[in-house]
C-alpha cells in the first residue's frame, strides 16, 4: 500500500496472522511486519514465530496478542514474578537479562543514529547490572483494599491505570521491604488501627495513601514514611504506634516519618513532613561521599549502577587539578562531589532548593571545600555564568527526561568548555541535545549505554563531547 493511499489497511481487528518478531520496543512489545505494516505484540520476544490476533489497527501500524506460539525465541525465559505482567513495573521479565541488555544497547544506539543522525567515534558496551534483582533502594507503595479479603493492602498499579495489584514481594526491591509491608498489612487489619483506612482516589476519602520506604545501599539503614491524606492527633498517634512496632521488629529501621498530602493529585509527597520515631534522616555513601537522606531527598535508586556510571563519567571528563567543573542539574551534588578530589573547583546548579541544601551538607560532611552550589533553573544560571564570562573547562549535564532546554545548551556553547559529559535517562532527548551541540562545534567522542533499572523499560547513557579547536 503506497503512502497516502486511501485503501483500507491490509489488517482488520480480530484477524489472525502469522508473524515473526524481529525487534522489541522499550515498553517490552515485540515488533514484526505484515504487508508493510509494523505490528506491535505484547509480551513477545525477538525470534518468536507465532499466530497473532490483531486487536487494534491504525493507519500505519497495528497491535496484536499472541494467539498460538509456533517457535519461541531463544531469548525467552520463565518470568520469576507471580504478578508479571499484571503489575506495570517490569516489561522484560519474559526474556533473559542478557537479551534485555542487548535490546537496551540497541535502543540507545538507534536513538543516536535515527534521531541525532550521529555515530560516536567510540561506542562502548552497555553497563549491565551485576545484580538485576533487589537493586532498588526506594519504593513507594500505594495503599488500597484487597478485593478478595477486603483488608488493607499494598502493591503497584496495573499498566496505564491506577488499579492496584497487591504485591509484597517485588523482586526489584530489597527483601526487607516485603517483610515491612506484610507487618503493616497485618497491623492495619486490626481494630486498633481502624482509623488508618486506605485512601480512595475517586472519592478522596480515607487516610493512608502510600507507604514509602528507603534503604541506604551501603549503610543498610531504612526509612519508613507513611503518606497520609490528612492529619489529626489520633491519626498521628496511630502512625507513631505502628512506627514504634516496626522499629522494634526491624533494627535497620532508623527513621519513621509522616508526610501529609491532602491534595487530590497523583503527586505522592505533600509539603508537610514530621518525624514520628527515630532520626529525621538516614545515612549512606555514594561514590565515597557521605549523604543524608530525607523523604524529599533526590537519590539514585540503583546505588551500585550509579557509582559505576559516575566513575565512567569521571573517567571521560578527565578532570585536572587546575580545572573548573560546572555540574548542571546537579541534584544532591553526587557527580560533582565525586570529582572534587581531582579538579580545581566544582560549581553545582539545581532547581530544587532542598537538593541544593543536601548538596551543601554532603560537601560539608565529606570535608570538601572546593565546591559551591546554587539553587535555580539550570538554563538561567548557566546563561548568567556565560554572560559574566565564566569559562568552565568541563560541563557535566544530568538533565531530566525532557532533556536540556535551548537556553541551557546555548549557555554551554557560549561558555565553550573543552569537554561536555552528559548523563541521560532518555536516549531520545540525549540524542537530540547532543546533535544540537555537535552542530555548533562539538564532536561526539564516546557513547556508553547503562542499565540502571533491570527488567523495566528504562535505560541510561553517558556521552563525551569535545570541542572542535
Amino acid at each position: 500500500m503506497s503512502r497516502g493511499s486511501k485503501e483500507a489497511p491490509p489488517l482488520r481487528k480480530n484477524q489472525i496472522i502469522p508473524l515473526q518478531i524481529t525487534g522489541m520496543t522499550a515498553e517490552g512489545q515485540g515488533v514484526g511486519h505484515f504487508c508493510g505494516l509494523a505490528v506491535f505484540v505484547a509480551h513477545a520476544a525477538p525470534g518468536d514465530e507465532a499466530d497473532v490476533r490483531i486487536v487494534k489497527v491504525q493507519k500505519n501500524l497495528a497491535y496484536g496478542i499472541i494467539e498460538q506460539m509456533h517457535t519461541p525465541s531463544s531469548d525467552r525465559t520463565a518470568p520469576q514474578c507471580s504478578v508479571y505482567p499484571k503489575c506495570g513495573g517490569c516489561v522484560f521479565q519474559h526474556i533473559s537479562y542478557e537479551a534485555e541488555c542487548r535490546i537496551k544497547a540497541q535502543i540507545v544506539s538507534d536513538a543516536f543514529t535515527r534521531i541525532g543522525h550521529l555515530t560516536p567515534e567510540t561506542l562502548l558496551p552497555i553497563y549491565g547490572a551485576e545484580q538485576p534483582s533487589g537493586y532498588r533502594n526506594k519504593a513507594q507503595y500505594p495503599c488500597g483494599t484487597d478485593p478478595e479479603t477486603g483488608k488493607p493492602c499494598f502493591g503497584f498499579y496495573a499498566p496505564r491505570s491506577h488499579r492496584l495489584i497487591p504485591v509484597t514481594d517485588c523482586q526489584l526491591q530489597h527483601r526487607a521491604f516485603g517483610d515491612i509491608l506484610r507487618m503493616c498489612e497485618e497491623r492495619l487489619a486490626q481494630p486498633d488501627f481502624a482509623a488508618l483506612t486506605p485512601y480512595d482516589e475517586e472519592s478522596g476519602r480515607g487516610v493512608l495513601r502510600h507507604l514509602y520506604l528507603r534503604q541506604g545501599c551501603h549503610s543498610g539503614e531504612i526509612m519508613v514514611c507513611f503518606v497520609a491524606a490528612k492529619q489529626s492527633a489520633e491519626i498521628t498517634a496511630h502512625f507513631r504506634t505502628l512506627g514504634e512496632a516496626l522499629m522494634q521488629q526491624f533494627p535497620d529501621i532508623r527513621s519513621v516519618m509522616l508526610n501529609v498530602n491532602p491534595a487530590r493529585t497523583n503527586v505522592i509527597l505533600g509539603k508537610k513532613t514530621v518525624c514520628l520515631c527515630g532520626a529525621e534522616t538516614i545515612a549512606d555513601t555514594l561514590c565515597g561521599v557521605p549523604v543524608r537522606l530525607s523523604p524529599q531527598s533526590f537519590y539514585q535508586v540503583n546505588t551500585v549502577q550509579a557509582e559505576r556510571l559516575f566513575a565512567e563519567a569521571k573517567r571521560l571528563a578527565d578532570p585536572q587539578k587546575d580545572e573548573l567543573l560546572l555540574d548542571l542539574y546537579c541534584g544532591a551534588g553526587a557527580i560533582g562531589l565525586s570529582m572534587a578530589d581531582v579538579v580545581g573547583r566544582v560549581i553545582g546548579v539545581e532547581v530544587v532548593p532542598q537538593a541544593v541544601a543536601d548538596a551543601k551538607q554532603n560537601a560539608k560532611r565529606a570535608g570538601i571545600t572546593n565546591a559551591a552550589f546554587y539553587a535555580g533553573d539550570a538554563g538561567d544560571i548557566a546563561a548568567k555564568f556565560a554572560a559574566e564570562g565564566t569559562h568552565p573547562d568541563i560541563i557535566v549535564l544530568d538533565p531530566p527526561r525532557k532533556g536540556c532546554d535551548a537556553v541551557t545548551l546555548d549557555a554551554c556553547l557560549t561558555m565553550s568548555p573543552k569537554r561536555i559529559v552528559m548523563i541521560s535517562c532518555n536516549p531520545a532527548t540525549a540524542a537530540r541535545d547532543v546533535a544540537y551541540l555537535c552542530g555548533k562545534g562539538y564532536t561526539l567522542n564516546v557513547l556508553r549505554p547503562a542499565d540502571f533499572f533491570p527488567r523495566t523499560g528504562h535505560v541510561e547513557c553517558v556521552v563525551l563531547l569535545t570541542r572542535n579547536d
